[in-house]
């Protein structure tokens, strides 16, 4: 089941009272009830959906639940009905409740299995006991009678009757009140150790608890790969001008001036890039953000213009924490000597591997002057230290670059480093993949909560997502600039894919399309991390390396520690 929208109060404020089917996750999991219920975090999986599919029936409401003073003589049964207990701190939406000689006994509906009696002698897991619970405790505030509570496991088609009495009720005060207190701190609780829960919850991916104990331990345990390594969903680009994207039924339907038109499932779609004049219609823009899919928009020329999502997280903590520590210099400088260091040496790397001849003066510059990076006295001094290393950087770059032309055209010269507007092929593709990982970057930082244009290297200025450009600095050489390698030295894309308009140099349609072809196979290439010793997809990492970013700034995890490729 997805988060009641009941959940929430009209204001917005943290509700007083507590869904007893978090009193459930609380039981099961104190962080994952933290993640959920304070945090609003959410993901579907393959549980999840079942678990809908399971409730199809029982979610939708009938019958009739008379007042306890008309219940003798009454038999039937209510389904979907909402209930609350001020006193008790909680309220429930009880799925199937049956009636009959003056009493009232819930039904709660589960997807899984009943747990084998040898290893439960009641039959009922502890956290469903809790909730059923509660369900009866709802009931009996509000003057019924009930002394009987049920469970129904679909998986096992078994019914567990569970005795309604004054101890389970004085335990579901008990849980309440000490999920209430959980709920009150900005942080959730620590991950489970070692526990078999994890690998099968939907927000593992989020929780990192594997991740977060590795961090936090004195003696961690083995980090085990309990997501996906590459996501299901890829990014749409439409660049054909003129353009429309509608939706139809569970799909988005593209279609050019032509009269051409293209799909695609929306459960395939993590994100939609409109370029220039390409319109999307109320419909697909609704459907799109009813699912947290962001649209970017950019212009023809590829400047990254500005995005269109949904609510996104709604963990205010962490961007209390960003807005403070901001303001802090000395936590700027710290972080920021961070990024730049890992980017100085991570562009070396790509250097070191990838140059057709280089003598070795430039790579024992960029050593040094990321060393220089990791001791700046302040922003001043190390943007001097940047702005070094990439005129070093830059300065041999021309040597990662296959010399000759393919079928008599024109070779790729590189001299230096030059933008808006770029004024060579080779610059115009490194402009364009910057302003797309400067997207991905914003996407991601939105759907961890933090704000993508308050950065604690790169200053505010209008228009500029100041915190993407920070995390993303160390991942310009090993993604974009490997991606312009790429297309450059396999023969992707050629001199004929661009025009030149006066100074200023852009890519054709077809150039652009197969550029984002060759970016989307880097971003889902697997890297291994260098502390958690799993491979995964660039994609993957970003959101990794975002979510312990903003667990850092809220001071659940004591250090930040970004990418450095060996």
């Amino acid at each position: 089941m997805t988060p009641d929208k009941e959940s929430l109060s009209a204001d917005g404020d943290q509700p007083e009272l507590l869904p007893a089917r978090m009193l459930n996750e609380f039981v099961y999991c104190p962080r994952l009830f933290h993640l959920e219920w304070v945090q609003k975090e959410w993901a579907e999986s393959a549980d999840t959906v079942s678990g809908s599919f399971a409730h199809r029936r029982v979610d939708v409401p009938g019958g009739d639940l008379p007042p306890p003073a008309e219940l003798v003589g009454r038999e039937g049964e209510a389904r979907s009905v909402q209930l609350s207990a001020p006193r008790a701190g909680v309220f429930a939406k009880l799925d199937l409740l049956e009636l009959g000689d003056g009493t009232v006994v819930p039904v709660d509906y589960k997807k899984g299995k009943a747990p084998a009696s040898e290893r439960v002698p009641a039959g009922i897991w502890d956290a469903d006991r809790i909730q059923l619970g509660a369900q009866a405790l709802v009931l009996i505030e509000n003057g019924y009678r009930c002394e009987e509570a049920v469970v129904y496991y679909a998986g096992s088609r078994r019914r567990v009757s569970l005795v309604v009495d004054a101890a389970l009720l004085d335990e579901v005060r008990d849980v309440a009140r000490r999920a209430r207190t959980a709920s009150e701190a900005p942080n959730p609780p620590p991950p489970l150790r070692d526990s078999p829960k994890c690998p099968r919850c939907s927000l593992v991916g989020i929780c990192l608890p594997d991740e977060t104990l590795e961090i936090t331990e004195d003696e961690p345990a083995e980090v085990r790969l309990m997501y996906p390594a590459r996501d299901d969903a890829l990014p749409l680009h439409v660049q054909a001008q003129g353009a429309r994207v509608g939706k139809s039924a569970d799909q988005l339907e593209i279609v050019e001036r032509d009269g051409t038109k293209h799909r695609a499932r929306l459960l395939d779609v993590s994100q939609v890039s409109v370029f220039g004049n390409v319109q999307v219609t109320a419909a697909a823009l609704g459907e799109l953000l009813r699912r947290s899919i962001p649209v970017c928009h950019f212009s023809y020329g590829g400047w990254f213009q500005g995005i269109t999502h949904g609510i996104g997280a709604r963990n205010c903590y962490v961007r209390v924490q960003q807005y403070e520590q901001v303001r802090n210099p000395e936590r700027c400088l710290a972080l920021a000597r961070g990024f730049v260091e890992r980017k100085v040496r991570n562009c070396r790397t790509l250097l070191r591997r990838n140059a057709q001849e280089t003598d070795g003066s430039t790579l024992d510059s960029l050593e040094r002057l990321a060393a220089s990076a990791g001791r700046a006295d302040s922003i001043e001094s190390l943007l001097g230290v940047e702005g070094a290393a990439a005129r070093a950087y830059f300065g041999a770059f021309g040597s990662m670059l296959k010399a000759g032309g393919m079928d008599g055209e024109e070779t790729f010269d590189f001299a230096a480093r030059n933008r808006r507007p770029p004024k060579d092929p080779v610059n115009a593709l490194l402009s364009l993949a910057y302003s797309v990982l400067s997207r991905d970057w914003t996407v991601v930082l939105l759907s961890v909560a933090l704000d993508p244009f308050l950065g604690f290297y790169h200053r505010p200025r209008f228009g500029r997502a100041a915190l993407a450009l920070d995390l993303m600095e160390e991942f310009r050489p090993l993604v974009a600039d490997s991606v312009v390698l790429q297309v450059i030295n396999n023969g992707e894309v050629r001199p004929s894919d661009f025009v030149r308009r006066g100074p200023a140099v852009a890519l054709r349609d077809e150039g652009r399309r197969k550029f984002f072809l060759a970016y989307e196979r880097r971003m889902s290439h697997l890297v291994r991390h260098p502390r958690f010793g799993y491979q995964v997809s660039y994609r993957r990492l970003m959101e990794v390396q975002a979510r312990l970013f903003a667990r850092h700034l809220t001071g659940e995890l004591p250090e930040y520690e970004g990418f450095r490729t060996r």
